[in-house]
């Protein structure tokens, strides 16, 4: 396997097919919480040496983001908290932004390096390092003439 690919979650799937068949209106989704397998958005890019994960998380703190590695399988999952709405002058017509638990999840390569993960957090966005191993990486061999 030499590619990073996203785990999917029979039940989610499922679960997924069904909301899509049943689209609502904007204006009842309003409140509802961040469930299925598209949130948070994330691109991913191979270079030689490893594989770069960037997830769009905004208004989250660091400490509400968990990264897990367990048996070939990476998890961002975390909780964006609600935040506390007034009120005062007039009700909301239109909520767009979802609030609660969330969780991606992506099945490994066999080249990467689960030990030496690497993540940074700025401006609302992850960025995972996921580093090849020695062995995964290209490598040339010379052609000798006899």
């Amino acid at each position: 396997m030499s590619s990073l690919i996203r785990y999917e979650s029979p039940a989610l799937s499922l679960s997924d097919l069904f909301d899509g068949m049943f689209d609502e209106s904007i204006f009842a989704r309003s409140g509802r919480e961040l469930t299925g397998t598209t949130w948070p958005r994330v691109d991913i890019v191979e270079s030689e040496n490893d594989f770069k994960l960037h997830a769009d998380l905004p208004g989250l703190a660091k400490e509400d983001i968990k990264i897990q590695v367990e048996d070939g399988v990476l998890t961002v999952s975390g909780e964006k908290k609600v935040e506390k709405r007034e009120e005062k002058n007039g009700r909301y017509r239109h909520l767009e932004r979802s609030y609660g638990a969330f969780a991606r999840s992506f099945s490994l390569p066999d080249n990467i390096d689960t030990s030496s993960v690497d993540a940074h957090y700025k401006d609302g966005v992850l960025e995972l390092t996921l580093k090849k191993t020695e062995v995964a990486k290209p490598k040339a061999i010379e052609v000798k003439v006899n």
